[in-house]
């Protein structure tokens, strides 16, 4: 039988490139970067080892829980600490997220939370919702176009919008439904998008809906790698590819000379079959010698809204939100900015400063790093080669992995 070739070693083929090896098949993985992992990279800043990507999951579904059990990290799983998130609005004020909500969907759109970010007309609008026919956004594709149809365009724009920015990095109006869960489920049995928004939050488990590993989500890539080695897959760094056919590749190695592989050959990196379509992600991590930020002063950190007076889409108190990162940073505070467009460190400490509403200064850095991803946007598969990860599952960590867990099943016999 051929061995499974697995171009790119983010995590998504990683994972495939695990279950494969551990299946008995062989499996090599091609990865161009010097170290595999994509977006669960590594970076040091004031001598402290971070995530330079992503730096949480979200809980839902069972094909993180089961991966990190088998690779022994099950015991490692941390919560954020239980402080809120909050939004930094375009009117260039701060507040709590509201807590009875999906991707900023309100489950009770005329609490007090809700009316707090997008006005009392907007939140009164929201509240028609449930007198709207139900066939209304019924066949909504996009969240956008949902929430715009059942809650109106106050509540997206203000509330929905900064957050789905936030974590997909994409505009609703470009955001699959299914990235709401069992919302939609619920919406097809009748029930108006408040309640289902409900309904989902009652059904969530106690605790977060995301968390991550101590030592930072980055030692998941570690052990993947560990896990592959072990089951006999090879992994090749330093190297790009070229598809030849499907089930030929041309490797350029670091040294220059080039070979080919034979085998199943599966995508997992933009770029491959066709023109990559990716957007960018720039993130600067910043340590600061700042006692006014101990208490957490915008709890774990806070998404932007569009019009706002910064540049920044949101930021990160990661200090704040990881109880085990704050006792090895001890009294340096670590706070990350992303942003859409490259930013100077003095551009991230203004943003830093408004957000937090703390003033902080160039001397009370300790340290900083800047790092750009490129995230893939989903693409249209290749008619017979398996391709996985952002383009082909969306994006999330649960998605990919999931979506690479599937499609590992397909190979193994």
């Amino acid at each position: 039988m051929q061995r499974v070739v697995v171009i790119g070693g983010g995590v998504a083929g990683l994972t495939l490139a695990y279950r494969v090896a551990r299946a008995g098949r062989g499996v090599l993985v091609v990865d161009s970067a010097q170290r595999p992992g994509g977006q669960l990279g590594r970076h040091t800043v004031a001598g402290i080892t971070l995530d330079s990507g992503a730096e949480a999951f979200a809980t839902r579904g069972d094909a993180i829980p089961t991966l990190l059990a088998e690779l022994g990290l099950d015991d490692r799983v941390v919560q954020p600490a239980a402080y809120p998130a909050w939004l930094f609005g375009a009117d260039g004020r701060a507040h709590p997220l509201p807590a009875a909500s999906v991707l900023g969907i309100p489950g009770v759109p005329l609490a007090s939370d809700v009316a707090a970010v997008v006005g009392w007309g907007a939140a009164w609008r929201a509240a028609l919702d449930p007198l709207i026919p139900g066939l209304i956004g019924a066949k909504a594709d996009t969240v956008g176009e949902l929430v715009r149809r059942r809650m109106g365009t106050g509540v997206l724009e203000k509330l929905v919008a900064p957050v789905v920015e936030g974590v997909h990095s994409r505009h609703p109006d470009e955001v699959p439904v299914s990235a709401l869960g069992e919302v939609p489920r619920h919406m097809s049995r009748g029930t108006a998008l408040a309640a289902a928004v409900r309904r989902v939050r009652d059904a969530a488990p106690a605790g977060s809906l995301v968390a991550s590993l101590d030592g930072g989500l980055h030692t998941l890539v570690d052990a993947l790698l560990a896990g592959i080695e072990k089951a006999g897959g090879e992994i090749v760094t330093g190297t790009t590819a070229e598809l030849v056919d499907e089930g030929t590749v041309s490797l350029t190695h670091a040294n220059g000379t080039v070979t080919r592989e034979n085998g199943r050959i599966v995508i997992a990196a933009p770029g491959i079959a066709e023109p990559a379509t990716t957007s960018p992600a720039h993130l600067v991590t910043i340590a600061l010698n700042a006692p006014a930020l101990a208490d957490a002063p915008r709890g774990t950190g806070l998404l932007v809204a569009r019009g706002s007076r910064v540049r920044a889409r949101a930021l990160t108190h990661l200090t704040a939100k990881w109880p085990w990162l704050r006792e090895r940073a001890g009294s340096t505070e670590l706070v990350r900015l992303s942003y859409a467009e490259p930013a100077e460190l003095s551009t991230a400490l203004a943003d830093a400063s408004t957000l937090l509403g703390v003033p902080l200064e160039a001397p009370q850095v300790v340290d900083h790093a800047t790092v750009s991803w490129s995230r893939a946007q989903p693409t249209e598969p290749h008619p017979s080669i398996p391709t996985i990860g952002e383009q082909a599952s969306g994006t999330g960590l649960a998605a990919v992995i999931a979506h690479a867990e599937r499609t590992a099943k397909e190979l193994i016999p």
